[in-house]
């Protein structure tokens, strides 16, 4: 016989059952959605989101430096004024400030923490104003460099994604280094290496408690913190720093009590770029612009080494403000505020180096950013004709060719032109060393109408010169327009042996990697390792600077002999003293000056050359040359040296003689040779006899 055992279920359970069945089957449901939905939200929310591994390769606009020859800073250019910094050159101080007032729990959390969010929302609700955020170090930077700076739900939990994503991909130091080199800090301060040059003119490292906490405090609202704007706010919020690092035990009582009592240092404004030679950087601006775009020289940081000597350029600057002072004291114009005041320009070449030392383009640039060196083209008067007795001695002329200086008129159709000296005084024969010694309009006009002007200009475009050149007689006394630059490079030829001239302004571009982008070596450097164009014949080349060192010993140059040392140069003066020009080089420095007015003015009676330009460059060149070994215009093979009777031009051993240079082969017919002189003998006598005429 079996056992049964029957079982009987109490009724009454069964609708219980039923509810949990319903409610565990609702919660497996809800679960499911919730999950679902939880998918597709952050399917949604990480749509199209940034990359967090860009971050590793950080590379945020910053600051483009141009450098002078000795390193030091002269210009700035930025969209955003920042400076990348290594956390290992962030003192602890500075880090820990940053860490009390912004996100006190920064090394324990994972990128969000929701103790400091509570913690704030109850302090701004006491204090009745934001004083501090719930938003992580690691949110700050997803915000600043990751998404846009909206307000909206959606962004703030695409921004607690990120934090999170970044916390597992970074480090905690490379989250800082991120942070310290983001953030704004007010008065076009990006990062806090540039905020501690702006506010106190020192680097990073030697910020200390105080300026650490001050510079924390401006993190919330740079410019309503701004010490210079609003101190008393500004030292509040220093306050509140210095107390949340005393709270979290950054530092002791003693450390809050002595950075409460010690005074901060500001700069007196906060400092901003100031160019130093700012024509001259302009210049170079607008070539790394030009060569490399907009991007690398607002935003790539590249590092530019310049050519231009400040303690130089300070003394051209002197002395060019001297020079125009004096000319105004003498025709009592108005003073330099004057906005149709006296303007001028300086440009100075090291000839061994080929570098632009020395750029003036003007008196006062905030007044004028006008470069007169590069983009002024004024007529050039007698300055050009260094340029035309070059090209003669080419067509087989002599510093001892006799020509006719007298009066002479052009006719064409109901036209003349008759080309007048200074002052309309001639001086019949005359050999062409004398007529450029005195700078003899007749006789360069009538070199010009042998030779030929379409010579002439070929010449000057060889040598050179890029500006549209007259196609007429005219042209060889300085009618055309040129630039004081371009005017000097060409004399330059003279002073490097007839080779082409490069000027160079920048030695070196490194990119923010430190990869070198372009490279300049000096002049020298380049000629040795490469055959160098030879324009001028050496020969020729040094006969003109043989001739212009007659201009300074005998000639309109004659200021130029206070140097005590070999000088060559030239004046040039345009019609109604509009223009007033000195060109002149020793063996060392090419330096030229020009001086006028910006509209045509007349200067002032007499204001030529020699009176108006010729002290501002005897001024620059006496000073930059102070102390410096004396040196010789080096002699070339193939020429030679006689002596000449300076009236007739023909060889003589005569009292009145003079030792007189031309091409091998080419002096005069009568061989009445006084005694053969060395070329390496010439100068030391040649020198010797000037020094005792003056």
């Amino acid at each position: 016989m079996f056992n049964t055992t029957i079982r009987y279920e109490n009724k009454e359970n069964q609708p219980y059952r039923r509810y949990i069945n319903i409610t565990l089957i609702s919660l497996l449901l809800l679960s499911i959605v919730l999950s679902l939905l939880g998918i597709l939200s952050f399917l949604y929310f990480t749509r199209d989101i940034p990359s967090v591994e860009a971050l590793k390769n950080y590379s945020p606009p910053t600051i483009t430096r141009f450098f002078a020859d000795d390193g030091e800073s002269i210009g700035e250019f930025f969209t955003e004024r920042r400076e990348v910094t290594p956390l290992s050159r962030m003192p602890d101080i500075l880090i820990q400030a940053f860490v009390a007032a912004e996100d006190a729990r920064f090394f324990q959390h994972k990128g969000l923490d929701y103790t400091a969010i509570f913690r704030a929302f109850l302090r701004n609700i006491f204090s009745g104003e934001i004083v501090q955020g719930g938003s992580t170090i690691t949110q700050q930077v997803v915000k600043s460099l990751l998404l846009t700076p909206e307000k909206s739900l959606e962004r703030k939990i695409r921004e607690a994604i990120l934090a999170y994503k970044i916390e597992r991909y970074l480090s905690k130091e490379e989250i800082l280094f991120l942070y310290f080199n983001q953030i704004y800090l007010g008065h076009g301060a990006y990062g806090v290496a540039t905020a501690a040059e702006t506010y106190f003119r020192k680097p990073v490292e030697e910020l200390n408690l105080p300026e650490s906490a001050l510079l924390a405090g401006l993190i919330q609202a740079p410019s309503r913190y701004s010490p210079y704007q609003h101190p008393e706010q500004a030292k509040t919020r220093q306050l509140y720093v210095l107390g949340r690092m005393l709270e979290e035990g950054f530092i002791s009582s003693s450390d809050h009590t002595q950075a409460l009592q010690t005074p901060l240092k500001l700069v007196t404004t906060p400092s901003v770029p100031v160019h130093e030679a700012p024509h001259f950087v302009e210049h170079v601006r607008k070539y790394i612009e030009e060569k490399y775009g907009k991007e690398a020289l607002y935003n790539q940081g590249l590092k530019v080494y310049t050519t231009v000597d400040l303690k130089m350029q300070k003394v051209a600057e002197q002395a060019l403000e001297s020079g125009l002072k004096t000319i105004e004291k003498r025709h009592k114009y108005p003073s330099s505020t004057d906005p149709l005041s006296l303007e001028g320009g300086v440009i100075c070449f090291d000839l061994d180096t080929g570098y632009i030392k020395v750029m003036v383009g003007g008196r006062d640039y905030r007044k004028s950013q006008f470069n007169r060196v590069t983009q002024a083209r004024r007529q050039t008067g007698s300055s050009f004709k260094p340029i035309v007795y070059a090209a003669a001695l080419d067509k087989n002329y002599t510093t001892t060719s006799i020509l006719v200086d007298a009066p002479i008129i052009f006719e064409w159709g109901n036209q003349r032109w008759r080309p007048r000296n200074f002052e309309d005084k001639y001086s019949g024969p005359i050999t062409l060393r004398n007529a450029l010694t005195h700078s003899v309009n007749v006789v360069t006009v009538k070199i010009a109408q042998d030779i030929g002007i379409d010579y002439i200009r070929k010449y000057a475009q060889n040598m050179g010169i890029s500006s549209p050149i007259h196609n007429d007689l005219s042209m060889v006394l300085g009618s055309s327009s040129l630039s004081l630059y371009e005017l000097s490079r060409a004399y330059a030829l003279f002073a490097n042996q007839g080779k082409k001239f490069k000027p160079i302004f920048i030695t070196k571009v490194v990119d923010r990697n430190g990869k070198t982008l372009e490279e300049n070596p000096p002049l020298f450097s380049y000629q040795v390792s490469a055959k160098e164009e030879q324009i001028l014949s050496p020969q020729t080349a040094y006969l003109m600077t043989n001739l212009l060192q007659g201009v300074v010993q005998n000639g309109t140059g004659w200021r130029a002999k206070s140097l005590g040392r070999p000088a060559a140069a030239k004046t040039g003066t345009t019609d109604q003293f509009l223009d007033a020009w000195f060109i002149g080089y020793t063996p060392e420095l090419l330096t030229g000056v020009w001086v006028g007015f910006d509209e045509e003015r007349s200067l002032g009676e007499n204001e030529t050359g020699s009176q108006a330009a010729s002290p501002i460059w005897v001024n620059f060149m006496s000073k930059v040359l102070k102390g410096k070994p004396l040196r010789e215009f080096p002699i070339p093979e193939g020429v030679e040296f006689m002596k000449i009777d300076p009236t007739t031009g023909q060889a003589s051993s005569g009292d009145e003689a003079i030792l007189e240079c031309f091409k091998e082969g080419t002096g005069p017919s009568e061989l009445l040779r006084a005694r053969s002189i060395a070329a390496t003998d010439f100068f030391k006598v040649d020198f010797e006899l000037s020094s005792k005429k003056k």
